[in-house]
């Protein structure tokens, strides 16, 4: 039987909570009655048709403290047509991997009636998330209650007429909605951490189970960040005998050297091909990519969409583009002057640190050349993070009107500016200063310096204060009569304390400039491999530990790869052919070879660079980003949908060709 939307019941009392609400605590009655008609309200009429309560009841709310907290959820049946709806792709029972559809849903593997594990938690929260910025309001041209907040009018998907539409985000603007967030699920979260970070060992992380809980934008994190911990193993394992036993013979890192650029391409396409295999398994590598809305922070003047035919803001392209190269650029220049004017500045404090301890030659001054490095490194990270916040501002004021234009746009400002100013001091003690000793020793300090600020900041002190914050919510909750269940009540109140995850985009950057440091200078300080290595370890805990227990749990975001930061990283290693060529044709073993023609040595040089890319590119080409296999079933499920299109095509034509002689006849007869 063919199950409607409009046949759902939405007035379930008891359900389970998926999403919590946070209303403003000065938010009027009619705007919170009216949120709820919306969320509860049919899909024909523009609604989200979910399930929906206060987390308190009246008499509850007497008792306890109200924060004007929701609870949202859906039923099965709900859940299942929003799958089909956001176009989910599940294993079949012939072992393929197809698009979700309610009508077919007994043709999907691991599916049955009375089974409620089909959809995990974190694609049951992506679907409500989903619905709940696609509402729709029907005739009001404002929030009700807040005739400030206006609502503009488009074309609603649904064939019922014009509505108006609005995003739950939206409400974040206005300050009605102070935030929006998913709920742990205890029991699972406790079964995870069991199989992940508590026992600590060195076994592999349970992807799998990782992406079921928090989707795979987070999952596919853990999975490069363990990738490259163990590519990371061979470089670590062939560096140490050179850091041990060859320290100066800078002509015995050539292979070194080599190996190193050899390895980084190859790593980098084995990843792609990996990634293949599990986006692949988890279907996002066949989910249709969605047209993109407008992000919510764009505004404009109202206007006609010519793609779309909707009525949405529209913003001249020549005034963001006037934004972004008469301000935006001319801050980003001046942060990287200041950056460079900093870096000067250590190199003062290097020349007083070494002329300190030539005058004394004492052991204490031998530990202070050290902190020059180290108090430039401290610097580096706080720079880093004020930068951040400004290239988040500036990139939000350039007003761009998709997610992608905005995220791009930021992590071009954001790379520019890291690999500037983690980098420089290097690139101009080896090829200005010439000074290989003092560039191992900047490079070691700027390196295991910025993992312990890394490992501090990120997971060890918010966890911390998170603990400290749990400590005084259970306290307060004690303290309550005890005829009232606050378990729930608990959970929502500490949770929604919690720091807001941001995304993988520092973590990556992390992992960005780790890769730089280890591939940038390896022929100079091979070592640094191993205490990648190291981080990397305890990287993998602290940062489950603090997606567990130190931020609230975040929206599943369906991906079929790592984006943009793959360019990156390729982008990296082909700086570090050129640096290392560079560094090997400066060590004073092959200026020997070349005593009097440094134009032949420079061409050399260049040479042997250009065949190393060009051994790299080759390398690149020669490794298909997708396994055989999933290029055969990619193949295959392209060759069905041409297939079907075929018959649904001939089956028009057959229909239309009987219609003719039909009416052909009605006009004889006439």
């Amino acid at each position: 039987m063919k199950v409607t939307l409009s046949a759902l019941d939405t007035s379930e009392s008891s359900f389970t909570p998926l999403v919590v609400i946070e209303l403003a605590q000065d938010v009027k009655e009619e705007t919170k009655e009216w949120l709820k008609n919306r969320i509860i309200a049919k899909k024909k009429d523009g609604g989200a048709q979910l399930l929906f309560r206060p987390l308190l009841n009246k008499y509850e709310q007497e008792t306890l403290e109200n924060q004007n907290l929701y609870l949202v959820g859906a039923s099965k049946i709900r859940m299942l047509l929003g799958a089909e709806a956001v176009g989910l792709v599940k294993e079949c029972n012939d072992n393929t991997m197809r698009a979700f559809t309610y009508r077919t849903r007994q043709n999907f593997k691991g599916f049955d009636d009375n089974n409620d594990d089909f959809l995990t938690m974190a694609e049951c929260q992506f679907i409500i998330k989903h619905e709940l910025e696609n509402l729709r309001a029907k005739d009001e041209k404002m929030i009700p209650g807040y005739p400030q907040a206006k609502l503009y009018p488009g074309k609603s998907l649904c064939p019922h007429g014009i509505m108006v539409s609005f995003e739950v985000r939206r409400l974040l603007t206005s300050g009605i909605v102070i935030q929006v967030f998913p709920l742990h699920d205890s029991e699972a979260l406790k079964k995870l951490e069991d199989t992940w970070y508590t026992r600590f060992a060195l076994k592999y992380q349970p992807i799998d189970s990782i992406r079921g809980y928090f989707g795979e934008t987070i999952a596919l994190y853990f999975g490069f960040l363990e990738y490259f911990t163990f590519a990371l193993i061979p470089m670590a394992v062939i560096g140490l005998p050179y850091y041990l036993f060859v320290w100066e013979d800078y002509d015995k890192y050539v292979i070194f050297a080599s190996f190193n650029l050899i390895w980084s391409t190859v790593i980098l396409e084995l990843w792609k091909r990996g990634c293949a295999n599990m986006t692949y398994r988890w279907g996002t590598l066949l989910m249709k990519r969605k047209f993109e809305e407008p992000r919510p922070g764009f505004h404009g003047v109202l206007g006609i969409n010519s793609i779309t035919g909707k009525e949405e803001p529209l913003y001249p392209s020549y005034k963001r583009q006037l934004r972004i190269y008469l301000v935006s650029l001319p801050f980003v220049c001046l942060c990287l002057y200041f950056s460079l004017y900093v870096m000067m500045i250590y190199f003062d404090m290097e020349v007083w640190a070494l002329g300190l301890h030539e005058n004394s030659g004492s052991e204490w001054t031998s530990v202070l050349l050290y902190v020059p490095s180290i108090i430039y490194a401290i610097v580096i990270e706080i720079m880093n993070r004020l930068y951040r916040y400004a290239a988040e501002f500036l990139t939000s004021w350039e007003n761009h009107r998709l997610e992608s234009a905005y995220q791009n746009h930021l992590i071009l400002k954001v790379l520019v500016f890291n690999f500037l100013n983690c980098f420089a001091s290097l690139f101009y003690i080896a090829f200005v200063l010439k000074d290989m000793k003092l560039l191992r020793q900047s490079l070691a300090t700027l390196l295991i310096t910025s993992q312990i600020l890394n490992q501090i900041m990120e997971s060890f002190l918010p966890y911390w204060l998170q603990r400290k914050h749990g400590v005084r919510v259970k306290r307060k909750v004690q303290a309550l009569k005890a005829d009232i269940d606050a378990t729930l009540y608990e959970q929502v109140i500490l949770e929604k304390e919690m720091g807001t995850y941001l995304g993988t985009f520092d973590d990556y950057l992390e992992l960005f400039l780790q890769f730089g440091y280890v591939s940038l200078f390896s022929c100079v300080y091979p070592l640094a491999a191993a205490f990648a290595v190291l981080n990397n370890f305890t990287e993998v805990n602290s940062d489950a530990l603090k997606m567990c227990r130190v931020f609230k749990r975040p929206f599943s975001e369906p991906s079929a790869n790592i984006g943009v930061w793959q360019l990156a990283f390729e982008t990296m290693s082909v700086i570090s052919v050129v640096t290392n060529c560079a560094l090997i044709g400066m060590s004073p073993q092959v200026n020997a070879v070349f005593p009097e023609s440094k134009a032949d040595l420079i061409l050399i040089v260049v040479a042997v660079e250009h065949a190393l890319l060009a051994l790299k590119f080759i390398l690149a080409f020669a490794i298909p980003d997708k396994p055989r296999h999933i290029q055969m079933k990619l193949a295959r499920l392209e060759f069905e949908s041409l297939e079907a299109l075929k018959q649904q095509q001939m089956k028009l034509v057959t229909e239309n060709l009987k219609e003719e002689p039909m009416e052909s006849g009605k006009e004889k007869a006439t």
